[in-house]
């Protein structure tokens, strides 16, 4: 009984581990996508103070909707933190879809706001679909940046206010 007793937390610790793994492998996956799509992108990232990713938002409604996805937020290239997304809209809506989320970070106020967690996206914020060449137009509005790429599926409705993020340091 001892034993059971001692190892549980080591399995919970390998567990968390392991899931920080996946969204990890995960993260370099939907980062390497986006930079394929549009090459420009690597040096906004590395520009920038700090950048999330969200691998795989999914999103959905019919009149009312939901999105959700669990991300990171990297700083100079390393994973320093877990972040989800949760957002929730009332309108003219219908379908579902999946997409890769990149908010980046032009100065320090701008990321630190987002670590306290006093951070989230009114409904005048619109995002930046990602294709070949839109780095190069892709502005900052009030120290922030967010740029989406559609992976699969339909939906009318494309706007990304009404986000809140939550943010765990690793």
């Amino acid at each position: 009984m001892l034993v059971v007793a001692l190892g549980g937390p080591a399995l919970a610790a390998d567990k968390k581990a392991e899931k920080k793994a996946e969204l990890t492998t995960e993260v370099n996956e939907a980062k390497a996508t986006l930079i394929k799509t549009d090459e420009g992108l690597k040096s906004i990232m590395e520009k920038a103070k700090g950048f999330v990713i969200f691998p795989s938002v999914a999103k959905g409604g019919l009149g009312v909707g939901a999105a959700a996805d669990t991300g990171q937020l990297l700083e100079k290239g390393k994973a320093v933190g877990e972040t989800k997304l949760r957002q929730v809209s009332v309108g003219l809506q219908a379908g579902g879809q999946s997409y890769i989320e990149l908010i980046c970070f032009e100065d320090q106020t701008s990321l630190d706001n987002f670590k306290k967690g006093n951070f989230e996206f009114s409904a005048q914020v619109s995002a930046v679909a990602v294709t070949a060449g839109v780095s190069k137009n892709a502005k900052y509005e009030k120290g922030v940046m967010v740029l989406t790429l559609a992976k699969g599926g339909l939906m009318y409705e494309a706007s990304v206010g009404g986000q809140k993020f939550k943010y765990k340091a690793y």
